[in-house]
């Protein structure tokens, strides 16, 4: 499976090169030049404020998907208009319920390798809910207020102290500020697709996560065969230590098609 995709892959114009007006042999697994950044629930495009510029000025081609947050179809939808945006392979990278959006939309022919900023892991015919449970429940999913109409928002508290406490109080009223309700029975719809299964896959696994459980985040990566990169970070750990999270996406960039 994963030979096939990189044969669709460096098929699409990125496997040779011109230099100095003479044709050479490209790399033989050219570097991934585009990432598509998928935000979780309580959030939005902003979490990865700190890490775009990074990216960037790295070389790479940078978009943020801004989802609905209302259903995990209208998710994928939005995440896989985004990577028909792209010219060439796409590292495809969720924080958190953006672990569900990217397992699922994964499959995408353009997708390359998949990059876990903890962040959910399901398998094909289960929710994001049922990944979780077994590991029990953390103090922020105790934080969580549920409206009338099932859209879910953390409280202050839940955000100040279990989802960006690691942060400045400034950062972390930001954090406030912006998140996205969320609609609450999207996490127990379940998926269909495994991205994992046929894509390469890192997971940053927040050691110091109060929102999703560490053990589930490495779990996660077990699961899929996976490289792990454990950080000391709350749940936000591309706002907590960008430079870290952005060295992984890197190293997915950079190897994603060798181990295709």
């Amino acid at each position: 499976m994963r030979s096939k995709i990189a044969r669709t892959l460096l098929a699409g114009g990125i496997a040779a090169t011109a230099i100095s007006g003479c044709a050479q042999t490209a790399p033989q697994h050219p570097i991934v030049k585009n990432i598509v950044l998928v935000h979780g629930a309580f959030a939005d495009g902003t979490s990865w404020g700190k890490l775009i510029p990074i990216l960037e000025a790295r070389g790479f081609h940078v978009i943020a998907v801004q989802n609905p947050l209302t259903s995990l179809k209208d998710d994928v939808d939005a995440t896989r208009r985004a990577i028909a945006l792209q010219n060439g392979p796409v590292i495809l990278v969720g924080h958190s319920w953006g672990g569900a959006v990217i397992t699922e939309a994964g499959e995408d022919p353009r997708v390359a390798g998949l990059v876990y900023v903890a962040a959910y892991t399901p398998d094909a015919g289960t929710s994001a809910n049922e990944t979780s449970t077994p590991f029990g429940i953390t103090p922020g999913q105790k934080a969580i207020q549920v409206d009338s109409e099932h859209f879910a928002s953390l409280s202050q508290e839940g955000v100040f102290e279990s989802f960006a406490q690691a942060l400045p109080m400034q950062e972390r009223r930001l954090v406030l500020a912006v998140q996205g309700q969320s609609y609450g029975p999207m996490f127990d719809e379940k998926l269909t697709h495994a991205a994992w299964k046929s894509r390469p896959s890192w997971h940053v696994i927040s050691t110091q996560d109060r929102m999703l459980p560490p053990p589930m985040e490495e779990a996660g990566a077990k699961k899929s065969g996976g490289k792990a990169v454990p950080l000391p970070t709350c749940h936000v750990a591309m706002l907590q230590l960008p430079e870290k999270v952005a060295d992984v996406i890197t190293e997915a960039a950079n190897n994603s098609l060798k181990k295709q």
